[in-house]
């Protein structure tokens, strides 16, 4: 069995598909409608779209198998996302990279495969859309052309749903976004008892920057923020733009005094940007800090409620103390 070989540019490969904050979310019928297609219009038992992450293949549609996920290094997928060309295996037992594939001597018993690659907007490959058999078969030029289609619209919906979720501006999640992902982590969280932390966030006198200074400055404050805060953020954390000048986060595996050390860092990487801008305004925030206890009854909507109270009664001690100028 030959293991298949990282991409160019793996890290950015990489980077662009945790981007998408697609990985480990439910099944949605947008891209289910496609590999039903797919497994009629080939007439195969199972039809995949796989995205291909750093040590395991995850499969956002799964028509014919009963797994979400399999090892990278035993994928057809794999090999598939270093080409541009749909990956054609007419024979398995025939071909020496894969004839001794765990999926081929034992089940699903992989006969056949063709997986087209799924291209990002930057021209990373994510996975692929793959259609697979029991049996040999031949795949003719026509359906190199029928894969390739499919392939395309699965590239959109994942495009699309890129811009439902995500702030045009910051490129970080939007409240649906927001709303998808969080709920999604704090199911995990009840599942393997750990915490989490949400914090709401309000970037002081926004409206104030863009009456004095124009909206076009008032947008690189936030670009600012959003850039600050990112810096100090793991790839399994959510960041959200809210709307305006209101953002969340939510921190998984983390309590209240690493969520706050996040805080005085982004806050202390502002202060030292403010310092040396010609501007001539300070870019701050107010936040609230609330912790999420696995399998109690808070629900999403009433940590979003009680990170904003805190929020605001930090906001108002602030303002009392002339914090926030």
């Amino acid at each position: 069995m030959k293991t298949p070989k990282l991409s160019l540019n793996e890290a950015n490969r990489i980077n662009t598909l945790h981007n998408l904050k697609i990985l480990d979310t439910a099944f949605e019928e947008r891209f289910d409608r496609i590999t039903r297609l797919a497994q009629r219009l080939f007439d195969v038992p199972i039809a995949l779209v796989s995205l291909i992450d750093v040590n395991r293949q995850w499969f956002k549609s799964c028509i014919g198998l009963s797994v979400r996920e399999t090892l990278r290094d035993i994928s057809f997928c794999g090999h598939a996302i270093l080409g541009d060309e749909v990956f054609v295996i007419p024979d398995t037992r025939e071909d020496p990279r894969f004839w001794d594939n765990p999926f081929v001597v034992n089940k699903p018993y992989i006969r056949f495969y063709a997986g087209c690659p799924l291209q990002a907007h930057n021209g990373y490959k994510l996975g692929t859309l793959c259609i697979i058999d029991h049996i040999p078969r031949r795949f003719k030029t026509d359906d190199f052309i029928v894969l390739k289609d499919l392939a395309i619209i699965v590239e959109r919906e994942l495009a699309a749903l890129a811009m439902a979720t995500q702030d045009e501006l910051t490129q970080i999640n939007n409240r649906r976004g927001f709303k998808l992902l969080a709920e999604h982590e704090l199911r995990l969280a009840d599942r393997h008892n750990s915490t989490a932390t949400l914090v709401f966030c309000d970037l002081n006198r926004l409206k104030h920057i863009n009456d004095v200074f124009g909206h076009a400055e008032g947008d690189k404050a936030i670009i600012t923020f959003v850039r600050s805060m990112r810096n100090y953020l793991r790839h399994s954390d959510i960041f959200a733009r809210l709307g305006g000048d209101e953002f969340v986060l939510l921190l998984t595996n983390s309590d209240i005094q690493a969520t706050n050390q996040v805080i005085e860092r982004v806050t202390t990487k502002l202060k030292q940007l403010s310092a040396v801008s010609p501007t001539g305004y300070n870019i701050t925030f107010s936040f609230g800090v609330i912790e999420y206890h696995p399998n109690s009854d808070e629900t999403l909507t009433t940590l979003l409620a009680a990170g904003a109270q805190l929020m605001d009664q930090y906001n108002d001690q602030a303002n009392k103390n002339g914090e926030n100028g």
